[in-house]
């Protein structure tokens, strides 16, 4: 097995055994987080035992269900008043035949989320995702390369220090159209996680 592979499944069990933890902990039968993620019940029981790799649309469900934020869900809190991750130590939960990758390197317990994101995309990557729960809003600035974002229909090309906000609960896509690899930075924030029981339906992100 390839060190990657090794390092999906590790994360895969790590995610696992953190949703049974917090599912166990509510008194949630299988059926009950299932309908509360909009996930099928299969999916819930392949992803406790750490057999499937989930979609980052799957994750955010989830962890919007359980109320707990996606970060946590990926790498539970330490009690730690400084939380360092160091070059190299974020969580892959997005890759491409490309060369893509989404690493989340950093994020913050609900009740307000704000996830930190290093996003590589290849030459011809595109990542899209349908709208977030309400009051979700992104921050992107592109560090290398030209993407292309699009917002509800509109479009726009950022380069090199550009940066771009905008609200998350409308479908959105960032794209690579040069012939290079690009990467930018995306904060993600998300008011309110596991206060509002209409909250916990996040649509899926399409990362294949």
């Amino acid at each position: 097995m390839h060190a990657v592979d090794e390092e999906t499944a590790a994360l895969a069990g790590v995610i696992g055994a953190r949703v049974r933890q917090e599912r166990l902990s509510r008194t949630w039968t299988l059926d009950h987080l299932a309908d509360a993620a909009g996930v099928s019940r299969r999916m819930v029981v392949n992803v406790e035992q750490g057999v499937t790799n989930p979609s980052v649309g799957t994750l955010l469900r989830l962890s919007d269900a359980l109320g707990i934020g996606l970060p946590a869900l990926v790498e539970p809190p330490r009690p730690a008043a400084l939380r360092v991750t160091r070059d190299g130590e974020g969580v892959a939960l997005w890759t491409s035949d490309a060369g893509g990758r989404g690493l989340l390197v950093a994020g913050t317990g609900p009740p307000d989320v704000v996830e930190l994101w290093d996003w590589t995309l290849g030459p011809g990557d595109r990542h899209a995702s349908d709208a977030h729960s309400t009051g979700t809003k992104e921050l992107i600035q592109v560090r290398d390369g030209t993407v292309t974002v699009g917002v509800a229909g509109d479009s726009v090309v950022l380069r090199p220090g550009d940066a771009l906000a905008f609200a998350g609960t409308v479908p959105h896509s960032y794209a690579n159209p040069g012939a290079a690899p690009a990467r930018f930075s995306l904060a993600v924030f998300q008011p309110g996680v596991g206060t509002d029981p209409g909250s916990t339906h996040r649509e899926e992100h399409r990362h294949g």
